[in-house]
């Protein structure tokens, strides 16, 4: 299973490289283009891994040219005054009909640590009500395994140019110890995590918006109820597999 993913995931990566102009839309806007951002959350929230005691500050700057993206993000943690995560990402979208796909590589880094990790990833997205969409990411380094994220959405068009953006996820791990183990060690593949979050969208001028934001997050399954609770006691002190957060984005787009 874990070789037909990654094969998968290369055969998208090669397509998306080729596919037709006839049948694939080209990236609309200008050219070249970018964006930055800052989130400031109230803890560290990776797929339900609680991996912050207290806020942390999410700075992230990316450009694209046509599909193609590059993007820089890293984590600031309040309590520990430094820098613990660092992520680099590379990635190609275009469209087919209604369906939009983004395949891409991300590669992890931990300054504190001699641990990093690489995944790459195919996403799929339907243009109709509720925007569903499914994510496979295939870790072949340090997890040697997929992680499974299917989401929908709806944005509230409001005045003023604002909009309520509601969502909600599902997620399943394969084999990945990056997201856990089994009490025995052995691999874990099961249920992992749904996130229900809201943000309201808040345009300051053309080019620079805040977005207020609220999530919870939660367990899908006893063994990830477990892994979490595991994570979070380690980080927080606290052993919990449910989380409120929350926080606000402003970026700014050039």
């Amino acid at each position: 299973m874990k070789k037909l993913i990654m094969i998968t995931a290369v055969i998208a990566l090669t397509l998306s490289l080729f596919v037709s102009p006839s049948r694939a839309e080209e990236a609309k806007g200008p050219a070249v283009s970018g964006s930055a951002s800052i989130d400031i959350m109230s803890q560290y929230i990776w797929r339900g891994q609680q991996l912050s005691d207290e806020m942390a500050f999410q700075p992230s700057v990316g450009i694209t040219y046509g599909g193609f993206g590059a993007n820089i993000w890293s984590n600031y943690d309040e309590k520990t005054t430094a820098i613990t995560e660092t992520d680099f990402t590379l990635n190609y979208t275009f469209s087919v009909d209604k369906i939009g796909f983004d395949v891409g590589y991300i590669f992890y880094t931990f300054p504190d640590s001699d641990f990093d990790t690489s995944e790459i990833y195919v996403a799929a997205s339907y243009d109709v009500m509720l925007s569903p969409s499914l994510t496979i990411y295939y870790d072949f380094d340090e997890g040697e395994g997929a992680f499974i994220v299917a989401s929908i959405g709806h944005s509230i068009a409001l005045p003023k140019g604002m909009a309520l953006d509601l969502g909600a996820s599902a997620s399943y791990t394969m084999d990945n110890t990056v997201m856990g183990t089994e009490a025995d060690g052995s691999d874990l593949s099961d249920f992992y995590n749904a996130d229900l979050s809201a943000s309201l969208s808040i345009p300051v001028t053309d080019a620079i918006s805040i977005s207020p934001m609220i999530a919870y997050s939660f367990a899908l399954s006893d063994d990830a109820e477990t892994v979490l609770e595991g994570i979070s006691s380690g980080v927080t002190g606290e052993a919990d597999s449910d989380v409120f957060y929350g926080g606000v984005n402003v970026s700014l787009s050039f």
